[in-house]
């Protein structure tokens, strides 16, 4: 059995400082890799191909599923994000950044046994999401942010599994 297999599953409500977190992780330390996943979602304005997502079209995620390619998938607001499994470092912690259903998929997976995830749970207060949802664009969506925000309520009222909690509410992410 390969136990070299380590995920590092973060997630949280929108403007929680996820991506952040996992950004500082794997650029301080030769330790942590990052697992940037696949999404068929438009491009926001900040976002850099290959770097925050690989933004592909429906059928090429569609041939990916078909193949076995994803660790996990989901869908979500219509949107179909995944993690392929060729992004997985074996020599590292790989750290990636999930919704609750993608991580439910790893954990529940057969297939995934040989792998160690842990799910980490990055919460900040909805005064401090909001701030950074805000902020983090020039001209911010102000209505898919509040969509984004209310969506979140809904979604985090149950988690199905069991996860670490980190309070972000004193970081800048």
């Amino acid at each position: 059995m390969n136990n070299n297999n380590k995920i590092l599953a973060l997630f949280g409500k929108s403007g929680a400082g996820k991506d952040t977190i996992a950004k500082e992780l794997c650029k301080n330390t030769n330790e942590f890799h990052q697992l940037i996943s696949c999404t068929t979602r438009p491009k926001r304005d900040y976002e850099i191909n290959g770097k925050d997502y690989f933004f592909i079209s429906n059928d090429k995620y569609k041939e990916l599923l078909n193949n076995n390619q994803f660790l996990e998938v989901t869908t979500f607001n219509n949107w179909n994000y995944g993690t392929l499994k060729q992004a997985n470092n074996i020599n590292k912690i790989n750290v990636g950044v999930f919704n609750i259903q993608g991580i439910y998929n790893m954990l529940s997976n057969p297939l995934l046994i040989n792998y160690r995830i842990l799910p980490v749970y990055i919460y900040a207060s909805d005064k401090i999401r909001l701030n950074r949802l805000f902020n983090r664009e020039k001209y911010p969506n102000y209505k898919e942010i509040c969509r984004r925000f209310l969506t979140d309520e809904e979604d985090f009222k149950d988690i199905p599994f069991y996860y670490t909690l980190y309070n972000n509410d004193n970081n800048e992410g």
